[in-house]
């Protein structure tokens, strides 16, 4: 396999530069260090099979069309896109394959998949869903809480994603609450509470170390490397 990295001088883009060594032909970086380019124009094209971008969500626009333009797969790690950069995701799958999720880890996979039963098995519990991260993460709430959250509604479709409690007012049954604490080195932890009135089910996942999720964006990359034109995620590379 042959890949780009975008983002490739942060923590993220080395660790997975760490796994793939010499498979890694190419690297964009918007500060231009360690060999990097600054830009895709300025690296040019790339015989590369796929794009691995884990830069910042208002990249994914060049990531994509640098994708299209060298007719590789892209796998977007990034999170926090607005609406109108998942669309540009969705436009892009129609012509190349895209890895799209807001978490790479299987783990995180699994905890959707149990987040789901669980809640097809209880569905007028209340849930809500914790995260909490280091103190220098931007986006909240985390890409994987969306996730959790998106996982849910599969089996709940009047599910409302209500971020953050503050003020007065009851809770509503459809609401699924969010909610974001930040503090410390925390790399993730991801909470689904799910509770009747008579007990409660906790679903969590706890990631150790970042080298978790380099590790599931390399298996992802190399899952997608030859698909055709579609959106994958997480639920396809499980494949069980």
């Amino acid at each position: 396999m042959r890949a780009v990295l975008c983002g490739a001088n942060g923590a993220m883009g080395k660790l997975i530069a760490g796994i793939l060594g010499d498979e890694v032909v190419g690297r964009v970086s918007i500060d231009g260090e360690n060999g990097a380019a600054k830009t895709f124009a300025e690296l040019g094209a790339v015989d590369a099979d796929v794009v691995i971008d884990f830069s910042h969500h208002t990249a994914v626009s060049d990531v994509l069309a640098y994708a299209r333009r060298i007719h590789a797969a892209a796998v977007v790690g990034t999170t926090g896109h607005t609406s109108e950069e998942k669309q540009l995701i969705m436009d892009a799958a129609r012509e190349i394959p895209v890895f799209f999720s807001g978490n790479m880890s299987l783990g995180i996979a699994v905890l959707c998949r149990l987040a789901k039963q669980a809640a097809a098995c209880f569905p007028d519990a209340d849930i809500e869903i914790v995260e909490t991260h280091h103190n220098r993460k931007v986006d909240a709430p985390s890409g994987t809480a969306h996730m959790l959250f998106q996982a849910i509604r599969e089996v709940r479709p009047n599910a409302v994603e209500h971020c953050g409690r503050a003020g007065e007012g009851k809770r509503t049954q459809d609401e699924i609450g969010v909610s974001s604490l930040r503090m410390g080195g925390v790399v993730g932890i991801h909470e689904v509470h799910i509770c009747t009135g008579n007990q409660r089910l906790t679903l969590r996942h706890e990631a150790m170390s970042r080298e978790m999720l380099a590790e599931g964006a390399v298996d992802a990359a190399r899952f997608i490397v030859g698909k055709e034109a579609g959106l994958y995620g997480m639920e396809d590379l499980l494949g069980c």
